[in-house]
């Protein structure tokens, strides 16, 4: 089993930056890594996730502005997020994914408001 930490959230004004940080509390080399998003009244969406051999995917809606990377000596997956918008408002979780099994944190609230 492994847990997962997020931080990094907070209020932010449009057009501006946030840095996730999901820190883990084993090693995350055998897990692919994603950040998914969930906003009142709306599906858990995959934001951005990075395979084990470090190949990024990301959302449409945030292609462009968002940037998903790791350090597995770290234990730690990073999403930092430029040109915020308000669609972006909602609780943002690290998902670790394998063959044996897959993994939550308890999400970290990212608000973009003026």
């Amino acid at each position: 089993q492994v847990q997962l930490v997020e931080s990094g959230g907070g209020l932010v004004q449009p057009g501006g930056s946030l840095r996730l940080s999901c820190v883990a509390s084993g090693s995350i080399l055998r897990f692919n890594m994603g950040w998914h998003r969930q906003a009142p009244g709306k599906q858990r969406e995959l934001v951005a996730s990075i395979t084990r051999a470090g190949s990024a995917n990301y959302a449409d809606s945030v292609k462009g502005r968002f940037t998903i990377s790791r350090d597995n000596a770290k234990k730690t997956v990073y999403l930092q997020m430029d040109s915020l918008k308000p669609e972006d408002t909602a609780v943002y979780l690290c998902n670790a994914e394998s063959f044996a099994g897959d993994y939550w944190g308890q999400g970290t609230q990212v608000t973009v408001s003026s």
